[in-house]
């Protein structure tokens, strides 16, 4: 979408969200500690969404909610990981299951501010503790609600950036928590993010993880709601409780020296930065400037550093090579550039073999960006008026080389050859899918275009070698 056409749909469901009438409460039996899902929004429209009440929830106190989002319309699904932190810092979660990425950013919107009108209208939440988050897009989704509602205060998202800064106001300001696993190439649009709002002063942190290590996913969950309660004690909207405070600072720099510990002296120098600034409106933040002070010293911590700013210099030249050459092949329809990309991927698997922490993390990312850059032009090209056919059949055999073990590229290319002909570019993938170990018989004689190619000699005898199967036997003239 155009900025300016985001500007103006993001007034108009401004103005729209504010007509929307409360409804009526509704009798229903709210269960603690449990996952509620398919609460009906209304009695005359279909819209659901799931429920979690931590276990020591009462009606006659206020709470803090945090409304979820994922772009598939499963709630239950994108509770999952937010549930312990809930439970711990005593939040109620509610995640619509109709929000979903088939329909318009305005129908999104209006599902989403039906389920949090519902939400306020049958609970007893404190009005000025109201957020959202998600993950991947449904995270850059909830971005856009404190837009349209200014009642929202903060967004929590795992691995998905501001939807559009363009429609940010700083009179009305957010506070934004990203977390990201430093393996994958949101990890990049998210410090974008974070530097568009440092540019605005919003208030917001970045916390950076890496799977199967500390700190984890679901301490950062954890700490992100505890950093909403102590902004709220910083603007006086919560009585401030310094026990909690620093006993909540004390944890996070056992985290720092463990880190530390690890030799993984950049997350530690970052995570501290995040830090102090939570911390330092409420207490002295000199310990932790010294522990910065100390690394900033260290041979060690100085190597890695510009061993870092080294390689994300080559990223960034590496990134722009693929970008380019994704656009100019679909463009040209060079199926020709397939050997080349091939290569790149190779070059890429050795990038991700390495025994250098920093080397290996940015081979992550560079497989998980041409990711990205082929789901985003299949999504671009099937969004246009007249289907590029041509353009896609480069991209799902693009898409073979960079995720071997995607069977449907596969059955795509199949399928397009088939529709103009080209018989030997479609029985050429079908070996190659059965050579990954593909087994569904039917799901290949359902493939559509492909009633002639499947009566062919060259398909049954594939068919036969890999499968054991031939439906029909033609001889050859």
């Amino acid at each position: 979408m155009h900025q300016i056409d985001m500007k103006k749909t993001i007034l108009f469901l401004a103005l729209a969200c504010c007509g929307i009438l409360s409804t009526s409460a509704q009798q229903m039996t709210l269960q603690k500690g449990v996952v509620l899902d398919s609460l009906q929004v209304n009695d005359t429209i279909s819209e659901s969404f799931a429920l979690y009440l931590p276990k020591k929830f009462e009606l006659n106190s206020r709470w803090p909610v945090l409304f979820l989002f994922n772009m598939e319309g499963r709630g239950k699904h994108v509770m999952q990981p937010f549930l312990q932190a809930a439970e711990h810092q005593n939040y109620i979660l509610a995640a619509s299951n109709t929000v979903n990425d088939s329909l318009s950013l305005t129908q999104n919107v209006l599902i989403a501010s039906r389920m949090i009108n519902q939400v306020l209208n049958i609970l007893p939440v404190d009005s000025r503790r109201i957020y959202t988050g998600g993950i991947d897009t449904g995270g850059t989704f909830a971005s856009v609600m404190p837009v349209v509602s200014k009642n929202i205060k903060g967004i929590i998202s795992i691995g998905g950036g501001i939807a559009n800064v363009d429609v940010l106001a700083p009179d009305s300001p957010f506070q934004f928590i990203g977390i990201a696993d430093i393996n994958e190439y949101s990890s990049i649009e998210m410090e974008a993010s974070e530097s568009l709002l440092n540019n605005l002063r919003f208030s917001n942190q970045l916390f950076k993880y890496e799977k199967n290590d500390k700190p984890t996913p679901m301490y950062l969950i954890d700490f992100g709601l505890q950093i909403f309660l102590l902004n709220a004690m910083a603007k006086g909207e919560v009585a401030k409780d310094m026990e909690y405070v620093n006993s909540a600072y004390r944890q996070n720099l056992r985290v720092i020296d463990t880190l530390v510990k690890e030799k993984k002296l950049l997350l530690a120098y970052d995570f501290a930065n995040e830090i102090m600034e939570v911390f330092r409106v409420h207490l002295d933040v000199s310990e932790i400037k010294a522990s910065q002070k100390l690394l900033r010293k260290d041979k060690e911590y100085k190597a890695m550093k510009r061993l870092a700013t080294n390689l994300k210099f080559k990223e960034e030249l590496l990134q722009e090579d693929y970008d380019y050459a994704i656009y100019e092949d679909v463009a040209t329809y060079n199926f020709n550039n397939l050997g080349w990309w091939a290569y790149q991927m190779q070059e890429i698997k050795k990038i991700q073999a390495s025994t250098v922490r920093f080397e290996h993390q940015m081979g992550n990312r560079l497989k998980d960006f041409v990711d990205f850059l082929v789901d985003k032009n299949i999504t671009q090209l099937k969004e246009e008026e007249a289907l590029d056919e041509e353009g896609l059949s480069f991209l799902y055999m693009l898409n073979t080389i960079t995720e071997p073990t995607d069977y449907e590229s596969y059955i795509k290319v199949i399928s397009l050859s088939s529709k103009i002909e080209d018989y030997n570019t479609a029985l050429f993938y079908l070996e190659e899918l059965l050579k990954t170990g593909f087994k569904d018989k039917q799901q290949l004689y359902d493939i559509p275009n492909t009633a002639l190619l499947r009566i062919s000699p060259e398909y049954n005898a594939l068919m036969l070698k890999y499968l054991n199967e031939a439906r029909y036997d033609i001889r050859e003239q």
